[in-house]
């Protein structure tokens, strides 16, 4: 049977690629959620084999959704199929409407009102004759549909860092050619890790969903997940630790030069401060590795970010352990079962716009 050939989705501008990396922290609808993933990964260049792998879909499943993506963008992660009449409200209208409430109502001479309510914007619409009336419901499914959502007012953050270009090819450079006298890996922290119930998604019976207990008041402190991925064969190691400070940072990256002797070491590392504690510095100088430390505000350049979104998708999510030793013990049974169909990390986001970057943009979230 012949092969089928390698698909990938489109290229993602750093807006996007920051903005699908927030959808896999904080989604909360499985299928939201599970698109998000998948496009995620195929962004960073892994193919639709490895992503029913780590995923387990099926690979017609991912190519649809990265189909999708390339042709919706992010409306595709989550799709809406449903009939019904057709619409009593012609589209320049709906395009009006939605103009209308991306708009404040200072801008129309009302005073006292920050922001609309659908109340309020279903009044002003009808008393600027834009429709002879419509209902709130109506209303919000023709904002939902244009994609039109209440959201709260929030700040973004381009990088401040003057040698971020430099940087970035460092990094990028690294994935697409591994140094021959030794290995690249991806280090970062995951946590804090809470004893709490986490909401998650499961099957069940309509109507009866699955109810996790409230918690008043948590006595047994955090944990925190220091790991690294090792792109030559794409295993994760990890420790779970009380605290991550430059001692315990410096005691797994003492781990991970115990693991491969003789082979130089280029870890990748964000620029959180006790990875450039001055003593890290000292031993790393000194056994043959070397620090490679993203552009400031550039995590998402960070391979192992993608493998975080789906451990907590899998081993987190929808659980309430009552004890950090239970929970501890999820996080390594998805670590086993994910090093158990490891595969090498190769091609990193390879068509997308950053790598014809001479400039950092000026406007990047």
């Amino acid at each position: 049977m012949a092969r089928r050939p390698e698909v990938f989705v489109r290229s993602l501008s750093m807006e996007e690629g920051r903005r699908l990396q927030r959808i896999t922290r904080t989604a909360r609808d499985p299928v939201k959620l599970r698109r998000a993933i998948v496009v995620m990964m195929s962004a960073q260049g892994q193919s639709v084999p490895n992503i029913t792998s780590l995923m387990q879909v099926t690979s017609d499943y991912a190519r649809d959704v990265i189909h999708a993506f390339n042709e919706r963008g992010f409306e595709a992660l989550d799709p809406k199929w449903s009939g019904g009449r057709p619409p009593t409200i012609s589209q320049d209208t709906r395009e009006r409407i939605c103009l209308i409430a991306r708009t404040v109502p200072a801008e129309w001479g009302i005073t006292g009102m920050s922001t609309w309510s659908l109340r309020s914007l279903a009044a002003h619409l009808a008393e600027r004759k834009v429709v002879a009336s419509i209902s709130r419901e109506h209303l919000r499914r023709i904002l939902r549909k244009a994609g039109v959502s209440w959201q709260t007012t929030t700040t973004w953050k381009s990088s401040n860092d003057p040698d971020f270009i430099a940087k970035m090819q460092r990094v990028l450079d690294l994935y697409d050619h591994p140094p021959s006298d030794g290995r690249v890996v991806c280090v970062d922290e995951f946590g804090p890790l809470n004893l709490m119930p986490r909401k998650g998604k499961c099957w069940r019976p309509t109507g009866r969903p699955a109810r996790l207990r409230a918690t008043y008041n948590r006595h047994d402190g955090v944990m925190h997940m220091l790991a690294a991925l090792d792109l030559a064969t794409g295993r994760m190691f990890y420790r779970i630790r009380k605290r991550k400070r430059w001692q315990e940072f410096l005691s797994l990256l003492k781990s991970l030069r115990a693991r491969w002797p003789g082979e130089k070491l280029y870890v990748i590392a964000d620029n959180y401060s006790p990875h450039k504690h001055a003593e890290v510095r000292s031993w790393t100088a000194g056994n043959q590795v070397e620090l490679v430390f993203l552009p400031t505000y550039g995590s998402w350049l960070n391979w192992i970010e993608s493998e975080f979104a789906a451990l907590r998708y899998f081993a987190l999510n929808g659980t309430d352990h009552r004890s950090h030793a239970e929970q501890n013990a999820a996080i390594a049974g998805y670590v086993r079962h994910h090093n158990k169909q490891a595969r090498p990390k190769t091609n990193f986001a390879t068509s997308s716009p950053i790598r014809s970057w001479t400039t950092y943009p000026a406007k990047a979230a």
